[in-house]
């Protein structure tokens, strides 16, 4: 022990009194995109803050952007206003009788996604890229999320008075997932739609090589 003691202060003495650290390790992209799964259902203690809502928001001028337009608007919205969201959202389309999300799990937080040139290819291309890497960005902070298509536009924008030449095109969830959520590995020919079995949600997705042309 005493020598091994010496050999570390020499290295230490060697690095100028500093001991060695590891350097701090970050999720790999594989790790977070396996741990980015559509979430249905949120712990209601779990409270999002508006701070964490700007970091995830905060991809925003960090990705790409077609014709670097930049079209994309956010607006933030924490459990104060949630009861002006939920009603004018529906999730869980391939599951209408289960009615989700289950009541008491509904989510708190949303960032909803406007543009200011409505639906066209290039804003649709940037909405692509946006809700990907801020539910990305959402996953690396330990939270999960959810993209719902399925809105009522004009609700959202009354409820929510957003500005004028504001179409809302898509609303994220954001909360602390409860659910249980397990890939399956299927062919072309199988059915692609997400079920539920024994308290577990599973999404099949295709083989790699079956996506290969």
């Amino acid at each position: 022990m005493a020598d091994n003691y010496i050999e570390k202060r020499m290295e230490e003495i060697a690095q100028g009194g500093k001991t060695r650290r590891k350097p701090a390790s970050h999720p790999s992209l594989d790790s977070l995109l396996l741990k980015n799964r559509s979430c249905r259902g949120y712990d209601p203690n779990c409270i999002v803050t508006r701070e964490q809502l700007m970091q995830i928001v905060s991809v925003a001028n960090k990705v790409p952007s077609a014709c670097n337009q930049q079209v994309l608007r956010f607006r933030l919205v924490t459990a104060e206003e949630a009861g002006k969201v939920n009603p004018n959202i529906r999730m869980g389309a391939a599951l209408p009788d289960v009615n989700l999300p289950l009541p008491g799990t509904e989510p708190q937080a949303f960032i909803v996604i406007c543009s200011t040139i409505g639906h066209t290819h290039w804003a649709d291309v940037d909405l692509g890229i946006m809700a990907q890497s801020m539910l990305l960005k959402a996953t690396e902070m330990k939270l999960s999320g959810l993209c719902i298509a399925a809105i009522n536009r004009s609700g959202l924008q009354t409820d929510l008075a957003l500005p004028e030449g504001l179409e809302p095109m898509l609303v994220l969830a954001i909360g602390k997932g409860i659910e249980h959520i397990q890939l399956t590995s299927i062919s072309e020919a199988d059915n692609h739609r997400y079920y539920r079995k024994d308290g577990i949600h599973y999404v099949p997705k295709l083989k790699i090589e079956d996506m290969l042309i």
